[in-house]
């Protein structure tokens, strides 16, 4: 009996775990994101979507941090300064690299790095690729991919915040998740965010 009981609260556990992992969550020059009060999502009109994305999946993955942002207090505004940035990266491989490509290429160099809508470049003078040069992608997750936010003042080039998400491809790894799993995918993003829900978004 009792071994039965352990492997049902075992099967509990690892039903009750998240697919998603959180890869990195970091602020980026003692930026208060509290101080903000509007915000806007990138669009395709700004750059391109990611190889393979389709347009549903964009408008999925934009609800799901729209609903995360307005959680948290923010409004949406077409004209606010503080833009959320998207990119995803697909390619499959063994070996940790560094998110930043040889040599600080932007906005897309290879596999190794993610492929940005509004391409990093267009930050400004205020981009320093040395921010993000310790941040590693997980050994094998390529194949499941990994969904990167950048939230950066588009009015002053300044990077704010970075938070990356694994996996945001289906588990064969040959199309973005339905609706449901780019929700959750997207909680997970903003798991660590530091701005907090509204207190009647919190659990209990």
């Amino acid at each position: 009996m009792k071994k039965f009981l352990t492997l049902i609260g075992l099967l509990w556990l690892l039903s009750a775990c998240s697919p998603y992992q959180l890869v990195n969550s970091e602020v980026y020059n003692d930026a208060d994101l509290s101080q903000y009060s509007t915000f806007r999502i990138v669009t395709p009109d700004m750059g391109k979507l990611p190889p393979g994305m389709e347009m549903v999946t964009y408008y999925n993955i934009a609800a799901a941090i729209r609903q995360e942002m307005l959680m948290r207090g923010f409004t949406e505004s077409a004209t606010s300064p503080l833009l959320v940035n998207i990119a995803v990266t697909t390619h499959r491989e063994i070996q940790t690299e560094p998110l930043m490509p040889p040599g600080g290429y932007f906005p897309y160099n290879g596999p190794y790095y993610p492929y940005y809508m509004w391409p990093r470049y267009n930050y400004g003078p205020y981009w320093n690729p040395s921010y993000y040069s310790n941040a590693q992608v997980i050994t094998g997750i390529y194949k499941e991919g990994v969904l990167t936010m950048d939230l950066v003042n588009i009015n002053t080039k300044v990077p704010l915040y970075s938070a990356s998400v694994a996996t945001i491809l289906n588990g064969g790894g040959n199309g973005y998740q339905e609706l449901k799993g780019i929700s959750e995918a997207v909680t997970t993003l903003f798991s660590k965010f530091p701005v907090p829900l509204l207190p009647q978004y919190r659990t209990k």
